[in-house]
């Protein structure tokens, strides 16, 4: 895919952070009110709270609504299925940083960096039953026919998202250094598309169209988005700066396979190839700092990272056009300006 000039120029409409601020703010509030209290405080409802409490984009629950409503739904009737897409994620992030050995989420210490790596493990999984409640609770609201397609697209979502992370860490384990843009982009599509864009998509569009809407196109769509977002993601953890929330060069510490990554495997030499792989063995332990810089010197010689981004414009340039096909039938709205916002968004973020 070709680089898209146009995105360097090109502003994210206001409508996209008015709307996550609106849409966000109402699920983080409708979230709060499913977080349970009492006994083991200490132990579980205190950690189980952290993580929803500390913020984030609320890209997802978002997305979920503004669809629901570009279809013609009320706020309401998405509300519990957009809880529990922002209980799950959160969920995730609690085992993504465990499996990660992460320091630092959203700008402040892990929850296994607070209160070890068991009471962090058993959290996530409480977080990730906690996400079925609001799924019972699209019962009273949606009826059981619909209710019941939500929840087989949930499920879908995370057998999708769980083999996803199995690539991911599968690679790392395995020290991989034959991997393509291809199987990047297979790994990205079940790992952060299916929970960061198409399920939410798709949820909100059944919930709209009170399951009349086709679905498969929005794999497309969601796809696109959701790559150009972790493509950009993984960019960011080796150019943001401080208000990123996470620890920077993260990635290259953790031997995750990016485009980056795989781009300069491909690219170094025989000599750079073996010593690239006893940086990123395993079993060595986390590389040095001077390991690191070696490494992202590497990349910019080898242009890997203008490799990544001339990639994740062409998707962005393909959301748009799936976009058009998806959305431009449907009435004019602010939903609607805020889903195509979110293709330029993805780039402006930090």
């Amino acid at each position: 895919m070709q680089d898209t000039p146009a995105f360097e120029a090109c502003r994210t409409p206001g409508v996209v952070r008015e709307t996550l601020a609106e849409y966000g703010a109402l699920t983080r509030a409708a979230l709060l009110a499913h977080l349970p209290s009492g006994e083991p405080h200490k132990y579980l409802y205190e950690p189980l709270a952290d993580y929803p409490q500390r913020g984030g984009k609320m890209m997802r629950s978002s997305l979920c609504i503004a669809t629901a409503r570009a279809f013609g739904a009320r706020v309401e009737e998405a509300l519990p299925s957009a809880v529990a897409i922002e209980l799950l994620h959160n969920a995730l992030l609690i085992h993504d940083d465990i499996q990660d050995g992460s320091l630092q989420r959203r700008g402040r210490p892990t929850l296994q960096a607070l209160h070890g790596m068991p009471l962090a493990l058993n959290t996530g999984d409480a977080l990730g039953l906690l996400s079925l409640r609001p799924l019972v609770d699209n019962l009273g609201r949606l009826g059981s026919r619909l209710s019941l397609r939500i929840l087989e697209e949930t499920e879908r979502m995370a057998w999708e998202s769980a083999e996803g992370q199995a690539m991911e860490l599968g690679w790392r384990r395995d020290n991989a250094s034959d991997l393509t843009d291809a199987d990047y982009l297979v790994m990205v599509l079940k790992k952060t598309c299916w929970l960061a864009t198409i399920h939410p998509c798709r949820v909100g569009a059944l919930i709209g169209s009170r399951g009349r809407a086709d679905l498969e196109p929005f794999i497309r769509f969601g796809f696109f988005l959701g790559a150009a977002f972790q493509i950009q993601d993984d960019l960011l953890n080796l150019v943001a700066d401080d208000r990123y929330g996470k620890e920077i060069n993260g990635d290259l510490v953790e031997g995750k396979r990016t485009l980056m990554l795989n781009h300069v495997v491909s690219r170094a030499t025989p000599a750079q190839r073996r010593r690239l792989a006893r940086i990123l063995d395993p079993e060595r332990g986390p590389p040095s700092a001077a390991q690191v810089a070696w490494l992202r010197e590497l990349m910019d010689r080898c242009g890997s990272v203008e490799h990544a981004r001339g990639i994740a414009h062409g998707l962005a340039g393909a959301a748009l056009h799936e976009y058009a096909g998806l959305f431009d039938p449907l009435p004019e709205s602010r939903d609607k300006q805020f889903i195509r916002g979110l293709v330029t968004w993805v780039f402006e973020r930090t």
